[in-house]
């Protein structure tokens, strides 16, 4: 049974027919975090799937090997005569070989299945456990998560006894617990009190007895967020138990037991070290990530009716506490709505804005029979985890005071529930790591396996002829060809070509905890900016005041009236501070602007001029839903005692326009001229009340102040954009990129700057909600709202196309949700080719992302704000930008004599070891040694990065696969360059080890059968020519520019499929015609074929050189240098082979090589290889055959390469 119920509060009664699937979605999955929970009891383990049905093919197995094989032997030992013993002998071991090979194959399978348990969730619940209806004492739960949650997971279920003697089970994924509801017979989440109407918040007296606080602890649990580190061993399991780590331990295992020992274990312990980085980068981040949860403190809280001082990791929902500014780091410890007093909260490190938010009680407002709305306007009054008060002000009524006179709260969430603990499992589970055992390799190897398996098959048949023949030695020579076709190495290369790439980027202060990302950035499609502090500085300039003059011209702040700077001056939220001034930057640029000064005491004063300093008496704060702020002020009348008060009022230009006592004639003309112009555009409006009373003063309601005001004109603020953000974004628009903003910022400023950066270069229509006497209907408007379009999804992808040939889109949050709920369809068509996303929550980016993610784009995304973490995590390719570079600390002279005492012994130490190796061997370890150099520069690259000061969370980078130090966007257009370099030279390496495999297996099969076999010299710089083309190819630099065409983003493509073929084909023809040739001049063979496997030790070392033998060498090579020549690309992603001249030299010197030993033009060198002396027609046919082959293989390269093309074809949709 599937255990799933239905989402409270669903969004209303979708009639639309396009909502259908989205609709039946969401009522399927449990909640936002869990798809469905399914119960399960563990078999007894000889009755599970992994024991039951494997001890009857063990038993059979054993049977039929021990006791058939000796009945058989001995039978045959009795009826025989003694000259016709070691035919006996022989059939006796080929029984012996065949019960060996069944156990082997069973055995090899059992693995197999246990591996699949630990790989798959879904594959341990089917294997091991049997379903059941009910939780109980010992039952296990499947959990499925939502899309793009994180991993599927089977957790125990846990029960409690309740004060009513009933017994509760629950569970707990991802730190989120789930209790059994019995009437519904499912799971639910834990309810906390987020809704309840905002009058029982603030009649409430928290905690008042004992069993309260009981019962909120079994239903809640404290106030913790406890992040286990695993061990290192644990990690190391996890990443030594992949699918593609196990199959190279295979391979290495093979290759020991054929005697390859050096090389075997020189492998083994390169995938070791490799596995230990990146485990020891996994724990340095998730040790990082413990930090971020909150540190107990004590702190007062009111429980039985009386203020307690308790740790900030008791407390539980229900609670009132005492918020008093923080200290010695001290961060709010929970999910709070404030009763009483006030405070500035510095919310940085959930939404990455540095603007400080003035927070409200409830004692302020006038009615309490409504909701609380804690992600709607309830956000006034909710403080959050993980967020720093930087200024309380004590409760003004005397109801109730705590002893440290702070703010008085109600808790309502705690624990990995609040906004802070949200946020760190998004970083903690949100998206799968990407690695490089991705499905498309693994195809690679089923492609390659296909021709492995051919040729193992041929070797055994044609091998198993001999009835002399040792079948265990067979067999294991079998396995190694199955092995040997795809290289065990095969991920140290593609590393190679990753580890290049990630040095590069830490040159250019761009940093990488996730390594295999770097192939994805050359498959992006979709780049997505964020605005604020991304495209465009922090850093804001009041240009001047608007709407004074008879034109409406801008004029400088010198030249305002006073009635404007005194409004400028004092209505603000800003707050003077030990350190500094602290506020919103928009206002701490009006206050510089004008040259006042704020005093601790809220005063202002000017700097200079006539006019008098102001007190400000009252402020009524800013809000999201009234999109205004006002404030009373008083200044000493000249020559008197008396103070004039004054109300200074600012906000939105459409809601001062209804309070000014007369409206000017081109009041909205002028501000939303400015507002098109990407300025952030607000009113100001004053009004003189003359001298008050004290008690008038108190009584003075903030509808009076905001009413009959004179208009004092429009404040012109902007946002400068960044010096460089043009041309990333012109080269991004260029490169086959489509570019997205996702901005909280409003509509008209996104779209200016979208204009300005040349994301688009057509008209922008923005979807707009129905308006009062306008429109009935949602519809796209123009920027200048002079021309409207309806929004008519009957034939979507016409009307869609007609829209984009002359207009280009932007939608607001509003406008997703409407689309998500009533034209799901419309939504998915039309999201892939918006270029502005406005006024979008942190929930929608992500929105945004995993929805281009489901239909098959690859995206990037670039933050730098905590806002950001979800879409950073999701997004195939995350950038967060750090506005500060830390400071790197300098080695001591300590350090640097033990890295240089480290270097020296090492170096003796290699030098001793090679003394002792063989040829081969010294050339393997070499091999090793460059790929041990590489290894190291990325770890001391990495050394380095560490040695930063560390980064907070407010900047993104520990969510983000990719940080750059740097604020510049420029840091985007460097991931996708050496992304495209890292993704083709993948795909050429895949391409040349395909041919090499192809090749190969003809070599080990065929030509193996028939005796063809390398003397160690040759074999040796065979290997050590194939290793260091490998090495220079991984070298590659990418270009300067990124390319107008994108790279092909697969293996599987017509082009590479075809030209593998066709150039295998070309090479298989030259190698079959020359072998054939070479064998018809070789003298007659005397007595059968002695393979490998049939030789004792001392003829494997002797080698007797023939021209068959020597044929196929050079021949191999020479198909080698061709392969590697003709599918090295370079433009238009990456540096020619002109450019690359460590490649160009390897291959011309083994260009030179494969001539030199073919015409014999040095004697000592065919000497050093072993080559025979070939006839002087021989020699011709020989050199232009190689000649031809090279010649052809290119040509049909290049006929497939204009046929199916080497680039990404254009998408339709995209149109890029």
């Amino acid at each position: 049974m599937s255990v799933t119920a239905t989402t409270s509060g669903a969004a209303g009664d979708n009639k639309n027919k396009n909502n259908k699937r989205y609709s039946k979605l969401k009522s399927s999955a449990l909640d936002d975090l869990v798809q469905y929970v399914t119960l399960h009891v563990r078999k007894p383990t000889p009755l599970s799937g992994v024991v039951l049905p494997f001890v009857p093919l063990y038993l059979t197995a054993f049977y039929l090997w021990i006791y058939v094989y000796k009945g058989h032997d001995n039978e045959s030992l009795d009826s025989t005569a003694a000259a016709a013993v070691p035919a006996g002998n022989t059939e006796g071991a080929a029984w012996n070989d065949i019960g060996f090979i069944a156990v082997v194959a069973i055995a090899f399978l059992h693995v197999l299945t246990l591996l699949f348990c630990y790989w798959s969730v879904h594959v341990l619940a089917f294997l091991t456990c049997r379903r059941v209806k009910k939780p109980a004492p010992g039952v296990l739960a499947k959990v499925v998560p939502t899309e793009n949650n994180g991993n599927s997971k089977i957790v125990p279920i846990r029960s409690l006894k309740l004060e009513d003697g009933t017994q509760q089970y629950y569970l707990v994924f991802q730190k989120t617990k789930y209790v059994w509801d019995e009437d519904k017979a499912t799971f639910r989440a834990v309810e906390f009190p987020v809704n309840k109407l905002l009058s029982s918040y603030a009649n409430s007296y928290g905690l008042e007895t004992e069993q309260a606080i009981k019962t909120a602890n079994q239903t809640y649990g404290n106030n913790e967020m406890d992040m286990v580190v695993p061990e290192f061993h644990e990690l190391f399991i996890e990443r030594a138990t992949a699918p593609f780590f196990v199959f190279q331990v295979f391979s290495v295992g093979l290759w020991c037991m054929d005697d390859f020992w050096y090389y075997s274990l020189f492998t083994l312990f390169m995938l070791i070290a490799f596995e230990c980085t990146i485990v020891k980068q996994q724990l340095r981040n998730m040790s990082e990530i413990r930090k971020m949860g909150n540190k107990p403190y004590l702190i007062y809280a009111l429980r039985q009716k009386k203020w307690r001082h308790i740790g900030s990791d008791e407390l539980l929902p229900g609670d009132l506490v005492s918020i008093t500014r923080s200290q010695n780091d001290n961060i709010v410890p929970c999910d709070v709505v404030i009763l009483r007093g006030s405070c500035i909260v510095d919310e940085s490190m959930l939404t990455g804005e540095s603007v400080p938010q003035m927070k409200e009680s409830l004692e302020s407002l006038q009615q309490l029979n409504t909701e609380l709305d804690v992600e709607g306007d309830g956000k006034l009054m909710v403080l959050y985890g993980g967020t720093k008060v930087v200024q309380h002000t004590a409760p003004s009524k005397e109801s109730m005071r705590a002893p440290d006179g702070g703010c008085i709260g109600y808790v309502i969430r705690t624990g990995f529930n609040t906004s802070q603990g949200k946020l760190l499992r998004t970083i903690l589970f949100g998206a799968n790591r990407a690695t490089e055992n991705n499905s498309e390799t693994f195809a690679f190897i089923a492609f390659l396996m296909v021709f492995a398996v051919a040729a193992a098959s041929y070797v055994w048949v044609k091998g198993s002829e001999d009835l002399e023949r040792n079948r265990y030695k067979l067999f294991l020579e079998c396995a190694l060809i199955l092995t040997s076709i795809i290289p065990p190495d095969l991920p140290i290369e593609l590393t190679l070509a990753v580890n290049t790439s990630l040095i590069q980027l830490t040159k250019l202060f761009v940093f990488c905890t996730e390594p295999f990302r770097i192939p994805f950035a050359g498959k992006v499609q979709i780049c997505c900016f964020d605005k604020t502090g991304t495209l465009t500085t922090d850093n804001l300039m009041v240009e001047g005041i608007a709407g004074l003059t008879p034109n409406g011209k801008c004029v400088p702040i010198d030249e305002a009236q006073d009635s404007t700077v005194q409004v400028l001056a004092c209505c603000h939220s800003l707050a003077l501070l030990d350190d500094g001034l602290v506020g919103d930057p928009l206002e701490k640029a009006a206050l510089a602007a004008v040259d006042w000064n704020l005093t601790k005491s809220d005063s202002v004063i000017p700097k200079r001029g006539k006019l008098k300093p102001l007190r400000i008496v009252q402020r009524y704060y800013f809000s999201s839903a009234l999109k205004r702020m006002s404030v009373l002020a008083g200044y000493l009348v000249p020559f008197s005692n008396d103070i004039n008060y004054i109300g200074a009022v600012k906000g939105a230009p459409e809601v001062i326009m209804g309070m000014l006592k007369t409206v000017p004639s081109d009041y909205e003309k002028i501000y939303l001229e400015y507002a098109r112009r990407g300025a952030r555009v607000m009113a100001l409006g004053i009004k003189e009340f003359g001298t008050l009373g004290g008690q008038r003063i108190r009584e003075l309601k903030r509808e009076e102040v905001e009413c009959d005001l004179t208009f004092a004109g429009f404040v012109i603020i902007s946002c400068p954009m960044k010096p460089d953000s043009k041309s990333v974004v012109k080269e991004l628009v260029q490169s086959s990129h489509k570019v997205l903003m996702i901005t909280g910022d409003s509509p008209l400023t996104a779209c200016h700057v979208a204009r300005e950066l040349r994301f688009t270069n057509k008209k922008l229509v923005i979807l707009t909600p129905p308006q009062e006497g306008r429109t009935e209907h949602w519809n796209w408007t123009t920027v200048d709202g002079d021309r409207t379009y309806p929004l008519d999804d009957t034939k979507s992808s016409k009307n869609i196309a007609m829209l984009l040939s002359t207009h280009d889109l932007c939608i607001t949050g509003e406008g997703l949700q409407y689309l998500k709920h009533s034209h799901y369809q419309y939504m998915l068509q039309v999201l892939p080719q918006v270029t502005v996303c406005a006024r979008f929550a942190p929930k929608q980016k992500e929105y945004i992302i995993t929805t281009l993610k489901q239909l098959g784009y690859y995206t990037l995304m670039c933050g730098d704000g905590t806002n950001d973490v979800g879409a950073l995590k999701h997004a195939h390719v995350g950038v967060s930008l750090l506005t500060s570079a830390p400071v790197k600390r300098k080695r001591t002279e300590e350090e640097l004599q033990q890295i240089n005492a480290a270097a020296t012994a090492a170096a003796a130490a290699a030098t001793a070891a090679n003394q002792q190796l063989s040829p081969r061997e010294r050339a393997l370890r070499r091999r090793q040694e460059h790929i041990n150099q590489t290894q190291t520069r990325l770890q001391n690259a990495i050394r380095d990065m560490e040695e930063q000061t560390m980064v907070k969370l407010g900047d993104a980078s520990i969510a983000a696969p990719f940080t750059s130090k740097l604020s510049s966007i420029m840091c985007v257009n460097h991931i996708i360059k050496q992304g495209r370099c890292t993704l083709v030279t993948t795909l050429q390496m895949f391409k040349i080890l395909a041919l090499n495999a192809l090749i190969q297996a003809y070599c080990q099969s065929v030509l193996y059968i028939d005796g063809v076999k390398f003397s160690d010299t040759q074999a040796t710089m065979q290997g050590i020519f194939v290793a260091a083309c490998f090495l220079f190819i991984t070298r590659s630099k990418p270009l300067k520019t990124l390319s107008k065409v994108a790279p092909l983003p697969n293996i599987f493509n017509l082009y590479t499929i075809s030209t593998i073929l066709t150039q295998f084909a070309v090479h298989f023809g030259a190698l079959y015609y020359l072998t054939s040739e070479a064998s018809a001049l070789a003298p007659p063979r005397v007595g059968k074929v002695k393979l490998y496997i049939d030789m004792d030790t001392e003829e494997k070392t002797k080698y007797d050189p023939n021209i068959v033998s020597s044929t196929v060498y050079i021949i191999c090579i020479s198909l080698q240098v061709a392969t590697i020549a003709v599918n090295y690309k370079g433009h238009p992603f990456m540096e020619s082979l002109r450019a690359n001249r460590m490649l160009m030299c390897a291959i011309g010197a083994s260009a030179a090589l494969v001539l030199f030993l073919t015409t014999g033009a040095v004697p000592g060198l065919t000497q050093f290889f072993e080559i025979v002396d070939f006839p002087a027609n021989f020699r011709m046919t020989l050199l232009t055959v190689l000649i031809v082959d090279i010649v052809g293989a290119f040509a049909l390269d290049r006929i497939c390469s204009f046929l199916f093309g080497e680039t990404r074809r254009k998408s339709k949709v995209l149109n890029c």
